[in-house]
């Protein structure tokens, strides 16, 4: 429906609704005056009354008209002021005393004595019914003004003002950066088209900024998989060139062998500050767990034999489990890593089974935290006292705390005699 049709519609129901009040008022206007019938009425009233005796001042306060007895001294004063002013002028009787005979009847019907006259000032009656009328149909003829305006504004607040103070609000919010607030485009909407073109902007500009995330996000992601990723070989060539620096004899190879351990530590610190910065920015690297048979877990840990004596206690448990087999190698090799370079000593590993899912207990033998620092430890670029002198970001148990997480399962780390973290995975 257009807006010109609900304006008609309006402005019709408002005249039917002018017009049907005005019927009201003349139907209500034409038995309001008094008449005869009504004054005959009256009169009776009052002669009743003032056979009862009821004083002459509660008689014209509440029948309004003023009583004029035979006996007052300006009786006929009066009267000729009021036949001057057109008033209605009714006579005032009383019944006499009735006559008996001897037989208890009575002789002869009691007459009406003339005592006075009932006065009605008809002008005044006429001018408060008219002025009553006036004050209606003034108040109406108000109220159906207000009415008609009140619409008119609404009609051009709604259709004219308020689409551009919503687009005001709209435009201050793209400003600010906020792409997510729509733009309501309604109805019969004068500008319809032109804020629709407002939020087709605002859809691109989401867009675009959504695949530029995206993109920042998939190049931060490649950037910390490769960075964390190329620390497993270079551990493995330092480890390599310390075994050939004890057993070596040829001074010239231990010389190369001494070069290279050089240059891996300098890659591996490169590496390490590459990570670091990408870490800054980046939330969390993507998990994607799957169903995954838990024998291929102390596969990994035989990957990190280069690291020093790995003993596992006991074989793994058959069962499928919610892991993302990349994110559980790094967790695995930042525990095993971080043992080697802060403990030095022999690294156990042992699994528990239980209804819900796998315990993964590793455990060395060093001189494990301070309890006060245990909570810390997953804090993101949060380093233990006990790291002083060595290399490292402080993103290695936060990041296996967040993996983790994100495959439902969870972390945990205590010292006993040593220091000992608890990887939980869920079953399928």
């Amino acid at each position: 429906m257009k807006i010109k049709q609900i304006t008609a519609g309006i402005t019709i129901c408002i005249l039917a609704f002018i017009m049907i009040t005005l019927i009201q008022i003349q139907k209500s206007s034409e038995g309001s005056i008094p008449d005869m019938v009504w004054y005959n009425g009256e009169i009776k009233t009052i002669e009743d009354k003032v056979e009862q005796e009821i004083t002459r001042e509660a008689i014209e306060q509440e029948h309004g008209c003023k009583v004029l007895f035979l006996s007052d001294a300006d009786y006929q004063s009066r009267l000729n002021e009021s036949l001057v002013n057109d008033g209605i002028i009714l006579d005032l009787y009383i019944k006499e005393q009735p006559h008996y005979n001897r037989d208890g009847f009575e002789s002869e019907a009691a007459e009406g004595v003339f005592i006075g006259k009932v006065i009605w000032n008809a002008k005044e009656e006429r001018y408060h019914i008219l002025r009553s009328r006036l004050q209606q149909e003034v108040i109406i003829f108000g109220v159906i003004f207000l009415i008609i305006t009140y619409g008119l504004l609404l009609i051009l607040y709604r259709n004219y003002i308020l689409p551009f103070r919503v687009l005001q609000k709209f435009t201050d919010q793209v400003a600010k950066g906020n792409l997510e607030l729509a733009l309501p485009i309604r109805r019969n909407n004068f500008f319809g088209a032109f804020t629709e073109s407002f939020d087709l902007m605002r859809e691109e500009l989401k867009r675009a900024r959504e695949s530029e995330y995206r993109a920042n996000i998939s190049k931060k992601e490649l950037i910390a998989e490769l960075s964390h990723d190329i620390k497993t070989p270079v551990a493995t060539i330092k480890a390599t060139c310390e075994v050939l620096q004890v057993t070596e004899e040829n001074e010239d190879t231990l010389r190369k062998v001494g070069v290279i351990a050089g240059k891996a530590e300098m890659i591996e610190q490169l590496v390490d500050n590459m990570f670091h910065a990408t870490m800054e920015e980046l939330v969390l690297l993507k998990v994607e767990p799957t169903a995954e048979s838990s024998l291929m877990i102390p596969e990994m840990f035989h990957d990190f034999k280069y690291y020093g004596q790995i003993t596992l206690d006991n074989e793994m448990p058959e069962c499928l489990l919610y892991i993302d087999k990349l994110r559980l190698q790094q967790v695995l090799d930042n525990i095993i890593n971080n043992s080697y370079k802060y403990a030095g000593t022999e690294v156990r590993v042992s699994f528990i089974e239980n209804v819900e899912g796998i315990i993964i207990r590793i455990k060395d033998y060093g001189k494990g935290v301070a309890e006060e620092e245990l909570a810390l430890l997953k804090e993101k670029f949060y380093r233990g006292s006990n790291a002083e002198g060595k290399s490292g970001s402080g993103l290695g148990l936060y990041l296996v705390d967040n993996f983790m997480k994100q495959m439902n399962g969870g972390m945990e780390c205590y010292c006993d005699d040593g220091f000992a973290v608890e990887l939980f995975l869920k079953k399928v």
